[in-house]
């Protein structure tokens, strides 16, 4: 049995779709906060339980007769340790074999601030003695495409990156090695970096919209606080701001970079490249 947390995500339903591909669906559990949100994957045979990271009660029956379970980083910034551990304990509880948990590229070492809940949850991991991977998540080429509706209208894409190099990924390559290491053995103690297995800079992305788009979009590098403001001027709460103005910045630095090809050697094939993914929103307008 794999349980999925987070199933009704965007990573976490592309977990779910690999994992189809690979194990019968009644050997999935997609544990979710709203069941009613997960009535498609019901339909497909997977076991939807519910399951909330703020209600630790919920854990004990979502993790029963859990062999493996996906630990799937709660989108609450800011709250994650404690909803994390909250998941941990009841793995342990439950004798799960294997604990993998989506981290972040180089949590330890990495400029970006997002890394201290990530660092904080794999030691809560590492300590609990439960069986563990950890799936350190480089950025998802969707983050910046996310951006280019506005871009293309405006004429201007806005970052803080300078010319920092990012070796993004799709979303479905990360679920992909999810999936993977879930259905393999022999994955105890280990800690995967993933990324892209190329690079470009928000320069080299914007001049590719240009050209899929026909029409020209220029990157403007802004400083770290200007680009916080402009998420604030458009409706975005400020701590999210600041949080996504701080990880450009650490793009900057280095931090969305990796040339280890990881990820690729764990899906067996390239990662999708950031072009592509231009071209799938292109196709999605």
């Amino acid at each position: 049995m794999i349980v999925i947390t987070g199933a009704t995500g965007q990573l976490g339903r592309l977990v779910i779709a690999s994992l189809l591909k690979r194990v019968p669906a009644s050997r999935i559990v997609a544990a979710v906060r709203n069941p009613e949100k997960a009535k498609d994957l019901a339909s497909l045979g997977v076991q939807v339980r519910q399951a909330d990271y703020n209600a630790p009660g919920t854990w004990g029956t979502a993790l029963a007769g859990a062999e493996k379970v996906l630990l799937i980083s709660s989108s609450e910034v800011g709250q994650r340790i404690n909803q994390h551990r909250t998941v941990i304990d009841a793995a342990k509880k439950a004798g799960v074999k294997l604990l993998a948990y989506t981290s972040l590229l180089r949590a330890d070492t990495t400029p970006l601030g997002l890394g201290a809940e990530h660092t904080a949850t794999e030691t809560l991991i590492r300590e609990s003695g439960v069986p563990f991977v950890i799936l350190r998540n480089g950025w998802y080429t969707e983050n910046y495409a996310a951006s280019i509706p506005p871009a293309v209208e405006h004429g201007s894409f806005y970052g803080c990156a300078g010319e920092g190099r990012i070796a993004s990924a799709a979303r479905v390559d990360y679920a992909e090695a999810a999936a993977a290491v879930l259905t393999t053995a022999g994955q105890g103690g280990r800690t995967y970096e993933l990324a892209g297995d190329t690079s470009y800079t928000l320069t080299e992305f914007a001049a590719e919209v240009t050209r899929q788009y026909g029409k020209p979009v220029n990157y403007v590098n802004l400083p770290e606080l200007e680009f916080k403001k402009l998420f604030v001027s458009v409706g975005l709460p400020e701590p999210l701001a600041a949080l996504l103005a701080d990880s450009d910045s650490g793009a900057a630095q280095g931090g969305l970079f990796d040339d280890g090809h990881q990820l690729s050697s764990l899906i067996g094939r390239p990662t999708t490249s950031f072009e592509a993914v231009i071209a799938q929103g292109k196709q999605g307008t």
